[in-house]
């Protein structure tokens, strides 16, 4: 029952977010019909930033809310990746209540912006995102609600049916993944990493796709006791996108596309977790 609670608790501090910000949308939806969503697609040259800017944030909630407005096509792939990259859930309050590991709280912050930003405009250079959905195409009054749902409710209605249906999907998710990590995960994580340097950015991106806040604990917790370096942990966090990962699997029906942002996500923790540790 402590579990339920923990995740139940955990659930509802993202509950206020996705309402504030799923209004929001509705609001242009109503208010500008089927081109309304498209205010983040136009703001293209920035999205990849502001996506980096707004994952900085401690709240795992904005990626959560990023893979629902991509599988709008609300945003480019580059945005979706940039919040992934930029999302540190745990890991900087954990930091930041520790005031010898505040100045590595701010490097984290600062390189995971810059990491993000530069990975979500290559993946915006290299892939172009469609614009436009396929509810434009019908003739009735319609608004996007990511199944061509008409406009049959008021905007804070729309908008709390959408946030508790999200909030429902991510509750049950992170309550399986906890019983998991409560069982599956000791303390010979933290021996294990120790003695393998190298392999490193490779195992701690590998445990930050894990949607699942404990990764990040987990991983900020190796790197307090000396177990993994700064630039591992980094790459770690890069690919800890949260329970993110798991909505855009949920609510973005391509398949392959998804498991490309999932491979991508990797690679890029890797890699930075790599150059990080030959220049940190």
């Amino acid at each position: 029952m402590e579990i339920v609670k923990d995740v139940l608790l955990d659930s509802l501090k993202i509950l206020p977010l996705l309402f504030v910000v799923y209004a929001v949308i509705e609001f242009l939806e109503h208010k500008n019909n089927n081109s309304s969503y498209h205010i983040l697609m136009k703001q293209k040259k920035l999205g990849p930033f502001l996506g980096a800017v707004f994952g900085c944030i401690p709240q795992c909630g904005f990626s959560v809310i990023a893979s629902d407005l991509y599988s709008r096509r609300a945003i480019t792939v580059g945005t979706l990746l940039a919040v992934f990259l930029s999302t540190s859930d745990e890991a900087v309050p954990i930091l930041i209540t520790n005031p010898s590991f505040f100045p590595d709280a701010l490097k984290i912050l600062g390189i995971k912006l810059i990491i993000a930003s530069f990975f979500g405009y290559i993946a915006d250079f290299i892939i172009k995102t469609e614009t436009g959905h396929e509810c434009e195409k019908k003739e009735r009054h319609t608004h996007f609600h990511g199944n061509c749902e008409p406009c049959d409710h008021g905007i804070l209605q729309s908008a709390l049916i959408h946030s508790v249906k999200i909030f429902v999907f991510i509750f049950l998710v992170s309550l399986a993944l906890e019983f998991v990590m409560e069982n599956a995960v000791g303390d010979n994580v933290f021996d294990f990493f120790g003695t393998h340097t190298v392999l490193q950015p490779f195992l701690t991106a590998l445990v930050g796709l894990i949607p699942n806040c404990a990764a990040s604990v987990i991983l900020t917790q190796c790197f307090i006791a000396g177990k993994i370096t700064l630039g591992a942990l980094i790459g770690g966090l890069c690919t800890g996108a949260g329970v993110g990962l798991v909505v855009l699997f949920k609510f973005n029906k391509n398949t392959a596309q998804n498991f490309l942002i999932l491979i991508s996500l990797y690679l890029c923790g890797v890699f930075s977790g790599i150059i990080l540790q030959m220049i940190l």
